[in-house]
């Protein structure tokens, strides 16, 4: 073997998930001492030696391996070797009773700064979505005696309640308490992976561990920490399995695809609802999801695919008991349905309907709603340019910007941020020069 090892030396693996072969890092490594005026001896034979043949490099190259990984100088132990690298996560975890507990504490470990996340192609996310939509979920099997109090009700109680009043926090305030999340998730991960509980407390448990990772991992991505937050939604949609909540592994799945699509991969967006589609049994879940694909359709072009998914999101939003809504979705409303409807025109180029729907939308909007507000912005804005209006481009934008910043959403910030060269035609228009100056 030479590049891929079977076991992959701790070196090897940081070295391939920041994207060299041993030519290119060895390279990397002669920057690093051109740097401090000094030479690194360091070479493909070399690093292979490092990776394969277990020899220790000297402390001043491991200096070197450090600046060219970009890891802290403080972080360097010579005497440690390798243990002082990061670690890097193991992909997508099968799902499977055995693997809701490690693909809950592997998302729980993209809070250690030195666990370096691989980039996950679409593909994976794919697959994940057709195994989850063509497997049924085992039931939970009983669990065997285990030394130690047994969780009771109280406890599950009483965790389900917290985890309740957390869920329902806005984003402007969930950015104060953010590592409570993390803690509360930890907490019920323990007792998951202790398995001292009844069967049907263990199946609560599992829906408790589903909602808060999905709750983590939109705090993730508003952050724009987008590898953390798939591993929470895979971590989730773990949990919702082994639950049995088909509509909360849908939802999961969902907020997949709604990454996918901002960060311009709609087909990867199309693949996965389409799967979760086949499965989610709510009328309102299923709207929320039509509504999504539409949005993945449009961005790909496909114009007759997108009102065929639009005119499903709407005959399903107004059906079901409104009473049975699943808590993720029940915010999903008329507004939510003209603005995203707007932003797909928008994409197919009907910018004047797309306009109208928007600002439908916008003024349907709760107030408590401020984050989907500054989304919304961003889209009129957006729709302002497409018609050559920058001075309401502008003011939209720049409202945008700011609401982003008071809740703590950077990811709509850079929506803003990422509207910036289309304004630089209209440097000199009103509030352009503000928008630019706020923005940049």
């Amino acid at each position: 073997m030479d590049e891929d090892e079977r076991t992959p030396h701790p070196l090897a693996a940081v070295r391939t998930a920041r994207g060299y072969n041993r030519v290119e890092f060895a390279e990397a490594m002669h920057d690093a001492a051109r740097r401090r005026g000094l030479r690194s001896g360091a070479d493909k034979a070399r690093i292979r030696k490092w990776e394969v043949n277990g020899v220790l490099p000297d402390a001043v190259s491991q200096t070197y391996i450090a600046e060219a990984l970009g890891i802290p100088e403080a972080d360097i132990d010579p005497a440690t070797w390798p243990t002082w690298l990061p670690r890097v996560d193991r992909g997508v975890i099968p799902l499977g009773h055995a693997h809701a507990a490690p693909a809950l504490r592997e998302a729980l470990n993209t809070m250690d700064r030195r666990t370096l996340l691989s980039v996950l192609p679409g593909s994976a996310f794919v697959a994940l979505a057709g195994a989850w939509a063509g497997t049924e979920p085992k039931a939970l099997a009983a669990v065997p005696h285990r030394p130690g109090a047994a969780v009771g009700e109280d406890i599950v109680a009483l965790l389900e309640e917290t985890s309740a009043r957390l869920n329902v926090l806005a984003t402007e305030q969930r950015q104060h308490i953010a590592p409570l999340y993390d803690a509360h998730l930890t907490h019920v991960t323990d007792l998951i992976d202790g398995r001292r509980y009844s069967r049907p407390l263990g199946m609560r448990l599992h829906k408790l561990a589903a909602s808060l990772s999905q709750t983590v991992a939109w705090i993730r991505f508003d952050r724009g920490e987008y590898s953390a937050a798939s591993r929470y939604w895979i971590a989730g949609l773990h949990a919702a399995h082994i639950g049995d909540d088909r509509d909360m592994g849908a939802a999961l799945l969902s907020d997949l695809a709604y990454q996918a699509s901002w960060r311009d991969d709609p087909s990867t967006a199309a693949g996965i609802l389409t799967k979760a589609l086949t499965r989610s049994t709510h009328p309102v879940a299923s709207s929320l999801l039509h509504l999504r694909l539409a949005r993945a359709q449009a961005a790909l072009g496909e114009s007759r695919a997108t009102l065929r998914s639009l005119s499903t999101a709407e005959r399903l939003l107004g059906t079901g008991n409104a009473r049975d809504v699943p808590l993720w979705c029940s915010w999903m409303s008329v507004a939510d349905l003209a603005v995203d409807s707007g932003r797909c025109l928008l994409d197919l180029g009907d910018t004047t309907q797309a306009q109208t729907l928007i600002a439908d939308g916008q003024a349907l909007l709760p107030e408590s709603r401020d984050k989907t507000r500054g989304v919304f912005l961003a889209y009129r804005a957006q729709g302002h340019l497409s018609r050559r209006e920058p001075e309401s481009a502008a003011v939209d934008a720049l409202e945008a910007f700011h609401l982003a910043e008071r809740i703590g959403a950077p990811r709509c910030a850079q929506l803003v941020r990422d509207m910036v060269p289309a304004f630089a035609p209209y440097r000199t228009a009103e509030g352009v020069a503000a928008l630019l100056h706020a923005v940049t």
